[in-house]
């Protein structure tokens, strides 16, 4: 399968609901890297149960994987193998002119530790 190169640029979303608050406020904007992989505990846009969601993906191992909202009130959505899609990670969350970037790839998304004296 052939794709141009628009397949890997960044783009924008407004989160238009209150299910992943406090950390992203409803009518904040997302950046998301289109992949379909990540690490657990990754903020993704996946598709699910024939409908996408922007919620926290979380994976314990051969337990099961689910995504979650950040909200108490919204359901857990259990994922089963072969029956959903990660469509991107997001990788930054702009509220008014601040800027917060998120790691995807790693566990949790903690970001890696300088190099070198701190």
């Amino acid at each position: 399968m052939s794709q141009d190169c628009s397949y890997n640029e960044l783009y924008p979303l407004q989160v238009l609901d209150d299910s992943m608050e406090p950390e992203f406020p409803e009518k904040c904007i997302i950046v998301i890297e289109p992949s379909d992989v990540c690490a657990t505990g990754a903020f993704v846009v996946a598709e699910a149960n024939g409908e996408r969601w922007f919620r926290q993906y979380l994976s314990e191992g051969e337990s099961g994987k689910r995504l979650v909202a950040l909200k108490s009130g919204y359901p857990d959505i259990a994922l089963k193998e072969g029956e959903f899609k990660i469509v991107g990670v997001i990788v930054q969350r702009n509220i008014g002119r601040k800027v917060k970037h998120y790691h995807p790839y790693v566990p949790n998304c903690v970001p890696p530790k300088p190099i070198g004296p701190a």
